[in-house]
């Protein structure tokens, strides 16, 4: 199903929007994406602090919009309780999307793992392809991204076109840091990711995250030891003159 978002948006309407949403609160973003495109939007989430706020918002704002994670089959056991505890705390039951082949067949089909040899192999199978799955028929997706995360994500609009899976993309968050995002979570008690509290201030499958040290900026501990920073969800991709 082809999203109705790519004929009704175009460029000038994008940059209206991010001109009128220039400023507001995350929560406020939110209410214009509900108001534009549910029921055809959705999110995805790792469970990362960011998307525990996002999640907490929406639980008043919209519940009943369609979160996902990307289950590759190499998340940490505490990632996989979270998911229990958000179920618990505001009865959003976030939904898993698995690539095709479990981590057996996929490790057996390669000879073993390819996170130490091919990780961007690995995220595109595991992580880009179930995501354009898991988007049909949506005209809208929401991440957790923040501007100062990576180059690529500084490059993000709030409101933007997503060539790399055709729909729109809406960044609540893009304006805030690492202060904003726990300030929130210690105000209104979200629950989060007790690997945070073991030096995990960026978490994502078990083999390419490591704890960083003082003074590493928060990207560190992903695929660590490469130039690699990105697991390809977030990186630009220009189409006729869209981005992200």
């Amino acid at each position: 199903m082809v999203s109705m978002a790519s004929q009704l948006f175009t460029t000038q309407d994008i940059a209206a929007a991010n001109h009128a949403l220039d400023g507001r609160t995350p929560q406020a973003v939110l209410r214009w994406a509900v108001a534009e495109f549910h029921p055809r939007l959705t999110m995805a989430t790792a469970f990362g602090a960011e998307g525990c706020c996002i999640i907490h918002m929406l639980a008043d704002i919209e519940p009943n919009v369609r979160i996902f994670n990307l289950e590759t089959g190499y998340q940490f056991p505490e990632t996989l309780e979270l998911r229990e505890r958000i179920k618990q705390r505001y009865g959003i039951e976030v939904e898993y999307i698995r690539p095709e082949l479990s981590v057996a067949e996929y490790e057996a089909e390669h000879g073993g793992p390819l996170y130490t040899i091919r990780p961007d192999q690995c995220c595109y199978d595991r992580k880009i392809v179930p995501l354009r799955r898991a988007v049909e028929g949506y005209d809208a997706w929401i991440s957790a991204i923040r501007r100062d995360q990576t180059t690529d994500r500084a490059a993000a609009g709030v409101v933007q076109w997503d060539a790399k899976f055709n729909l729109m993309k809406v960044n609540p968050l893009l304006t805030w840091t690492t202060k904003d995002v726990w300030a929130f979570i210690m105000k209104f008690d979200v629950p989060y990711n007790p690997l945070h509290d073991q030096h995990y201030p960026s978490i994502g499958c078990w083999p390419c995250t490591r704890p960083v040290t003082e003074g590493e900026e928060e990207r560190a501990g992903r695929w660590a030891g490469t130039l690699k920073k990105e697991c390809g969800l977030h990186v630009i991709e220009h189409e006729e003159g869209s981005g992200i």
